[in-house]
């Protein structure tokens, strides 16, 4: 519990200017982010900047990860589409506030799973995810942050694209943003170029009265970003079974969603800075600000790889830079909006580019040649799973299985038998690699059962009985000795291998030799 309670390293040494900048930085791609996010199920964009406040100011305070930024994320705001298809199927005529009550309903639910998988330390399976399954999501979340700026370049309300001198202007603005944060941190690195590339290309756009796209101009007429401090909105909802059995379904969702991205989003991120955030407790901070978002008039979020890699990349390693960044929002809301709202969106959109060109996994093309095929195979189509579907846990969770089935299917080859027989008479079967359910079938084969003497024995020394299937493989072999009249001995179990067989001693019936002598390094229980 202390380590949960200790919230801030005040040993750490923190660059105050740099996260404070940082953050400012990522408040200001936060906000179209956070409209374009709420605007896919159809809530107003105050219920995404909401949410992104929300979740940053909690993430950033509780979080197992400093440095990492949460928000509203398109990966949640998909699941909500399902939910108000779901709602008007069943109540024809439900009112949008009605909807964004179930919403919020949802929201804090998916918050409660989350905080259960924390505290029950599941944020550790996050470690069964292989690299290569790393490297497609990775590249995958590139080439949606990439693709989402496109519709920037539309006439706005339309799929066509934008001609003449306004695709111009907002090409050269966007280029120039680019060039600008790559460049500049060649000179100096005291203040963000992110920043600076937005500060500039703002200046040019209001000084020389450039008309171009602004923030204001994405968003639906008559809305914008202008509110208060987020209103409590407790959910007014039935609360039955029935309610429960339309929304849980849809939490369950937005909580293994919103958990998958942020472990996977704290892993690249202990990667690039070479330190080591907690799942668990991310686990816990997740839920705790999806609570605090649903309560809050906000429609919830997880870890935001875009933001994060914003933020890391301009040097913040502390709370502080998403704390800044959370205030800086709610301020923008309450007291900056019209100034936010003038933003060129070519400035934000030459920033996603380039954040879209860092996260890409460049190196990942180097390794075709070197990796395994089934691990080049597992990383493509992990990629294109994510950037076509934006479904982040089906991707990741396709695959970790492929990866497994993979991964099962070279080790059920390796399982080999050495064969001799002693002065006595006796023959042994010296077993090397794993009995599991893959390698059942190629362990049976290794036996010659007709014209083996009366007596054998079965050398685990180099072998492990992994699970059931390897059990019902010994039981049937067994039994298969048995019928001619021939005893079968297990020699060298290790005591976790013995367990297994003691479970199960009402399924197979065998001798296991004890060797006293013999000393076997198992896992802890």
């Amino acid at each position: 519990m202390k380590k949960y309670l200790n919230l801030f390293d005040f040993k750490q040494k923190v660059d105050y200017k740099t996260e404070i900048l940082s953050g400012l930085t990522v408040a200001l791609a936060l906000v179209p982010e956070a409209i374009a996010f709420a605007l896919i199920p159809g809530f107003s964009p105050l219920t995404g900047l909401y949410a992104a406040f929300v979740l940053a100011l909690v993430t950033s305070i509780l979080g197992g990860r400093p440095g990492m930024i949460s928000g509203a994320t398109g990966a949640v705001a998909v699941i909500f589409v399902g939910l108000i298809l779901e709602l008007k199927n069943t109540f024809p005529g439900i009112t949008p506030e009605t909807i964004l009550n179930y919403v919020f309903a949802t929201v804090i639910i998916a918050g409660l799973l989350q905080i259960m998988a924390g505290v029950l330390k599941l944020g550790k399976f996050i470690r069964l995810v292989p690299h290569p399954v790393m490297f497609g999501f990775v590249n995958g979340l590139a080439i949606i942050i990439f693709m989402a700026q496109f519709p920037n370049f539309y006439i706005k309300g339309t799929s066509e694209l934008m001609s003449g001198m306004p695709f111009w202007t907002m090409l050269g603005l966007t280029l120039l943003t680019m060039l600008i944060i790559w460049g500049f941190p060649k000179i100096t690195k005291a203040i963000p170029s992110s920043l600076l590339a937005i500060v500039v290309v703002s200046a040019i756009v209001l000084g020389f009265g450039i008309d171009t796209l602004t923030v204001a101009d994405t968003m639906v007429e008559g809305q914008s970003i202008k509110g208060g401090f987020p209103p409590l909105s407790i959910p007014n909802i039935p609360f039955t079974l029935e309610t429960l059995k339309i929304i849980f379904p849809f939490a369950g969702i937005v909580a293994g969603v919103g958990l998958i991205e942020s472990l996977l989003t704290l892993n690249i991120i202990d990667e690039i800075t070479d330190t080591r955030g907690s799942g668990n407790k991310e686990c816990i901070a997740q839920g705790t600000a999806n609570i605090f978002s649903g309560f809050l008039s906000g429609m919830g979020g997880c870890a935001m790889i875009g933001q994060s890699l914003i933020n890391t990349s301009a040097g913040a390693r502390a709370r502080l830079s998403g704390i800044t960044a959370a205030v800086m929002l709610l301020i923008f809301i309450m007291f900056g909006s019209n100034l936010i709202e003038q933003l060129p969106m070519a400035a934000l959109v030459g920033l996603m580019f380039m954040v879209a060109i860092g996260t890409f996994e460049w190196a990942s093309f180097k390794t075709f040649r070197k990796m395994p095929t089934s691990d080049v195979v597992v990383m493509v189509l992990v990629t294109l799973i994510t950037a076509i579907t934006h479904n982040l846990a089906v991707a990741v969770l396709f695959g970790v299985i492929i990866s497994a089935l993979a991964y099962s299917w070279e080790n059920a080859k390796r399982i080999r038998a050495r064969k001799s027989t002693d002065e006595n008479g006796i023959k042994h079967y010296e077993i090397y690699g794993p009995l599991f359910f893959g390698s059942t079938t190629a362990f049976a084969e290794k036996f010659d059962i007709q014209n083996d003497p009366n007596e054998v024995i079965i050398d685990f020394k180099e072998s492990r009985v992994a699970d059931m299937s390897g059990i019902e493989a010994l039981n049937k072999l067994t039994e298969r000795y048995a019928k001619v009249g021939k005893k079968v001995h297990l020699k060298h179990l290790s005591r976790d291998c013995i367990r297994l067989l003691e479970n199960a001693n009402e399924i197979i019936d065998v001798n296991v030799i004890e060797d006293p002598t013999y000393k076997v390094v198992v896992d802890k229980v």
